[in-house]
């Protein structure tokens, strides 16, 4: 089904590196079009996840060393923006942010099939198609383009996937970022029905890993805050543990196969209870 597009939509811009301040919501954006091989989604809902804080306050700057939650809300002082982005180029402004994006393709560019039109989508996040699909090159959707934080959005036709499933669209937007980037460690690891050890697993990616790995026949130890534990082994888990705890203590040397490490743990207690260390940050 189609319909007569709005020639204006809500969106929030953000203006610049920085604070809250720095983002803007507007009623009078104009509605984008694809561009071939391109499609126009109607956006549904929109994760947020720390890839657009990290992108507003400029954390990727090699000038910075500070954790993102130090300028969370205020952004930092004298980074260097040239090269606060995925890509080290320049974000260019305003930008519409939003990494995760589920919605409903409304039309088509040059060169895309209209029979896409209707279909309910995720967009990848890390999107190949505007370096050619380079190696080791990629955008990060609503960083180096404008994102899922409107009313409607453009994607590469090729990294607009159908999704047909009995979740929501929230529940749909909570995909893309964290367990692309959680199935990627796992399946970098080839990971099987083994004993595996999960930092930071109350976290977006952490718990997509959990759930992840559960679905692998792996044995899953999850480290989180103890307030989380409960929320965690709701996930699947086999056995939590407070992020503080003695691993070596609580679970022996060699005790796991493979580690999947989210927070830059304690590589001594890590490499104790693993005889090798498979995933990293």
């Amino acid at each position: 089904m189609t319909f007569p597009l709005p020639r204006t939509m809500h969106a929030v811009l953000l203006n610049g590196h920085g604070g809250l301040d720095q983002l803007e919501y507007r009623t009078d954006v104009p509605v984008p079009q694809p561009g071939p091989g391109e499609v126009l989604i109607r956006v549904a809902a929109a994760g947020i996840n720390n890839t657009d804080i990290n992108t507003r306050i400029g954390w990727y700057s090699k000038s910075l060393g500070q954790a993102t939650s130090t300028g969370g809300a205020t952004g930092f002082d004298g980074i260097n923006h040239t090269d606060a982005s995925w890509s080290g180029r320049p974000v260019e402004f305003p930008r519409i942010q939003g990494a995760d994006c589920c919605g409903y393709i409304v039309a088509v560019g040059r060169d895309v099939d209209t029979s896409r039109i209707g279909e309910r989508v995720l967009v990848q996040t890390l999107l190949r198609s505007y370096v050619d699909h380079r190696p080791y090159e990629c955008w990060t959707f609503g960083s180096e383009c404008d994102g899922a934080f409107a009313q409607f959005t453009v994607a590469p036709a090729r990294e607009t996937h159908q999704v047909v499933s009995d979740w929501s669209d929230v529940e749909l937007a909570s995909i893309p970022c964290a367990y692309s980037t959680a199935e990627n460690m796992l399946h970098r690891v080839s990971l099987g029905a083994e004993t595996v050890l999960i930092t930071g697993a109350s976290g977006g990616v952490g718990s997509a890993a959990v759930q992840l790995a559960k679905r692998r026949g792996t044995t899953v130890i999850a480290l989180c805050s103890s307030t989380k534990a409960d929320e965690v082994r709701a996930l699947g888990a086999d056995r939590v543990l407070d992020r503080s705890a003695d691993l070596v203590a609580a679970l022996g040397e060699d005790s796991v196969d493979v580690v999947v490490d989210l927070v830059g743990a304690s590589s001594g207690q890590l490499s104790s209870t693993c005889s090798a260390v498979a995933a990293a940050t």
